[in-house]
């Protein structure tokens, strides 16, 4: 089994009911949820004039491949009224593939670990919350070490 660490985002909506809906619909077609992160409201990283997100980043215990667990997002947040409109642009719900094990995936449409989580408070504040000492197998620190060199300033509260 492969411990996947995924990152959950909204900030269209009921933005608490499409983390749920998303944890639920990822239990069903996933694996079970190990561990799971508190929720973090954060402002809007990359477009400033978009609405707070909630974040939440949680554990999963699988064999799936990488690609399936991807394919079955894509499927998620398509069923949660995902619409990819613009680069960055507000969302129903979003979910990323953090991490997958210690693989190192560079593929045309998935790179794992994720290529900007080193520098997203939104991201390594709950990823810190659940596994401050996982280790970044391409840039060999932990994730606590990763969120102390942390040059984001964005806000971010712990709900």
């Amino acid at each position: 089994m492969i411990n996947v660490f995924l990152l959950l985002g909204s900030n269209l909506g009921d933005r608490q009911t499409y983390l749920s809906k998303a944890i639920d619909h990822i239990e069903r077609d996933i694996a079970p949820v190990i561990l799971k992160s508190s929720v973090y409201k954060t402002q809007s990283w990359g477009r400033s004039d978009q609405p707070d997100y909630l974040n939440q980043v949680i554990m999963l215990s699988t064999d799936k491949p990488a690609q399936k667990i991807l394919a079955d997002i894509l499927a998620i947040e398509k069923a949660l009224g995902r619409e990819r409109l613009e680069k960055w642009g507000s969302r129903t719900i979003d979910i990323d593939i953090l991490f997958y094990g210690d693989d190192i995936i560079c593929e045309a449409d998935l790179t794992v670990p994720h290529p900007h989580l080193h520098k997203r408070g939104f991201t390594l504040e709950p990823l810190a919350e659940i596994a401050p000492r996982l280790h970044h197998p391409v840039l060999n620190k932990t994730v606590t070490d990763l969120k102390n060199d942390l040059a984001d300033t964005l806000n971010i509260k712990k709900l």
